[in-house]
C-alpha cells in the first residue's frame, strides 16, 4: 500500500500520458460538431490545414507535416478527393512520389474554416494566452518524445 505521506507515482492523476489522452479526446470531441458543418473529421481537418498552408505538396510531406505514416494518410487523402476537396497526381519531378493539390472547392473551403479557431476558443472558455502556452508546451514535449525515441 502507498506511503500517505508521499505522493503515489503511479497515480492515474499524476500521469502525463493519462492527461494527454483524456485532453486529446475532450478537446477533439469539441471540435466534432463544428467539423461536421464543414464535411470534415478531425484528421481531414488536419490534412486540409496542412494544404492551406502548402499547396500542393507531396504525400511525403503531408505525412511528415502532420506526423503520420503514409499508410495512415492513404484512406484520408483517398476519402477528400472523393468529396472533390483535393486531387492526386504522380509527381513530373519524381514518378515515385504522389503530389496532393487542393481543388477549387478545397481552396474555397477556407474561408468557412477560418471561422473554426474562434469558435474553439468560444467552447473552450479558456483565455488565449493560456491556449497559446499550452500548445507551446505540447510543442516542446512533443520534440522532447521525438528525440527520446530516435
Amino acid at each position: 500500500m502507498p506511503s500517505t505521506t508521499t505522493a503515489d507515482p503511479l497515480a492515474l492523476d499524476r500521469q502525463v500520458c493519462f492527461a494527454l489522452a483524456v485532453a486529446s479526446r475532450t478537446v477533439i470531441s469539441v471540435y466534432r460538431p463544428v467539423l461536421e458543418k464543414l464535411g470534415l473529421t478531425h484528421p481531414q481537418y488536419l490534412v486540409m490545414l496542412a494544404l492551406w498552408e502548402n499547396n500542393p505538396r507531396t504525400v511525403r510531406d503531408i505525412s511528415s507535416a502532420l506526423m503520420l505514416e503514409p499508410a495512415t494518410l492513404s484512406p484520408l487523402l483517398k476519402r477528400l478527393e472523393a468529396t472533390g476537396l483535393l486531387t492526386r497526381t504522380k509527381s513530373i519531378a519524381d514518378e515515385r512520389a504522389l503530389d496532393v493539390a487542393l481543388t477549387s472547392a478545397g481552396r474555397d473551403l477556407r474561408a468557412e474554416a477560418e471561422k473554426v479557431p474562434g469558435t474553439i476558443v468560444q467552447k473552450l472558455g479558456m483565455d488565449i494566452a493560456e491556449l497559446e502556452q499550452t500548445r507551446d508546451a505540447l510543442t516542446r514535449m512533443i520534440a522532447a518524445a521525438t528525440a527520446a525515441t530516435a
